[in-house]
């Protein structure tokens, strides 16, 4: 890409966060930005992050090459320490999200996000993705312009190969970083890059080329069928972002399983196989009715509820947990559900009387009598004829004032602590909101 072709495809974007690890191609691409910069464009606005993993023993070494260099073009320089998680998506997975996080944690108001993907990691791609057996979807090739977050990710690169970006860095004398982890074919992108595509390439020089002309196809492809299923997929789903099974039990398999994972896109989950995809349907889509299928993907589950397909995070609630809540009943956050708090605001309680303790529980025993209703009932029965979801009924505080039940937050009141012109609070419930 030349300098006038970097400054059309970045029109008119002015400020800029670029991912740099100070190899060879964010090198390439941020020194092509500031010379942007100092000869075409003085308004632009350049910072870099780079990333410290803790992967290599050179790590540091690293960080001081990309400051000096950064110094040297007088380019801003943001250095993240990030520590990888366990969840089983291997290093290189764990390394790309905790990139893409601290990158995303990092963009301020305005700002748009370049990274420095380009042809050859293309071809890399459709490979990784062909390997897998993934269809039009995974085939489909990286955009050069997607959204992220609340701003776009940019990859100006994409039509430059790595030969390319070498003849530009040694007609520029650029310096680099040599990752000793890129010599390991152990990973499968470098068993690609060092073994396959230069065999390949040998055979047909211009290999990646057509590799990414047929992504770019898969992609056309793809988007396509979204604007052609995207109003039905409107009408299968909920405004809670459910999605109705009735309509699509007389529909061919193809075009269910299209819809499924347009809906799944929709919630933004990685897209699962086929074989998962027919597990979904069979297993949970078709279960019985008084079952209470699940089936999880990532750091989420499907469920089934009332004739529809729910996208539900994953929750580990202790049913025999306590939460005692003292005077002076500040918010009372309960780890990974939510924040409880008196206010002005949500339904309404008696106080607690004095000597009353007052905790948070998650199971109710016996016959309770609620507000509104003639007869005692188990909290099970009440549930289900308030048709409350399976997952929400799990992870619901029940307010208690000593052994007795007087709310479960945000859904009913009992009789024993329904308010009174005397006595009246009001509990509020904010799932997932941090003290």
């Amino acid at each position: 890409m030349t300098i006038r072709e970097l400054e059309s495809f970045l029109h008119p974007h002015r400020q800029l966060l670029v991912a740099f690890s100070g190899g060879l191609d964010s090198t390439v691409l941020l020194h092509q930005l500031v010379t942007l910069r100092d000869t075409l464009q003085p308004e632009l606005n350049i910072r870099a992050m780079h990333i410290h993993h803790g992967l290599s023993p050179r790590a540091d070494s690293w960080v001081d090459h990309c400051r000096a260099l950064c110094e040297q073009w007088r380019v801003a320089l943001e250095v993240a320490y990030v520590k990888l998680p366990s969840g089983g998506q291997g290093i290189e997975g764990e390394a790309r999200a905790a990139r893409y996080q601290a990158l995303s944690g990092s963009l301020q108001a305005g700002e748009v996000l370049l990274t420095a993907q380009h042809l050859d990691d293309q071809c890399e791609t459709f490979l990784l993705a062909l390997k897998r057996g993934s269809g039009p979807a995974g085939l489909a090739s990286m955009p050069a312009i997607l959204p992220f977050g609340d701003t776009l990710l940019l990859r100006p690169l994409l039509t430059t190969s790595r030969s390319q970006l070498e003849a530009w860095a040694q007609a520029g004398q650029l310096s680099w970083i040599e990752d000793e982890s890129n010599q390991d074919d152990k990973y499968d992108r470098n068993f690609l890059r060092l073994r396959v595509v230069p065999l390949l390439q040998q055979r047909w020089p211009h290999f990646s080329r057509s590799v990414a002309r047929s992504a770019d196809l898969c992609g056309e492809q793809e988007q396509l069928l979204d604007e052609l299923l995207a109003e039905q997929l409107d009408q299968l789903m909920s405004e809670q972002g459910a999605l109705h099974i009735e309509p699509m039990l007389t529909m061919s398999e193809v075009r269910r399983f299209a819809l499924v994972r347009r809906w799944l896109s929709w919630h933004r989950a990685a897209m699962p196989s086929r074989a998962w995809l027919q597990r979904l349907w069979q297993e949970v889509a078709l279960s019985r009715e008084d079952a209470n299928p699940r089936l999880r993907l990532g750091e989420h589950e499907i469920r089934r509820f009332q004739g529809e397909l729910f996208w539900v995070p994953l929750l580990n609630v202790d049913k025999e947990k306590s939460y005692s809540w003292p005077a002076p009943f500040r918010p009372l956050h309960l780890p990974g559900l939510g924040t409880v708090s008196f206010s002005e605001q949500g339904i309404a309680v008696r106080a607690p009387e004095e000597g009353e303790t007052v905790s948070l529980r998650f199971k109710a025993p016996g016959l309770l009598h609620i507000v509104g209703r003639d007869k005692g009932r188990s909290l099970k029965k009440i549930w289900q004829e308030l048709g409350v979801p399976p997952w929400q009924r799990e992870a619901t505080p029940l307010l208690f004032y000593g052994e007795q039940l007087i709310a479960a937050a945000g859904i009913f009141v009992t009789r024993e602590g329904q308010a009174t012109e005397r006595s009246c609070w009001h509990i509020d419930w904010q799932k997932g909101v941090k003290q």
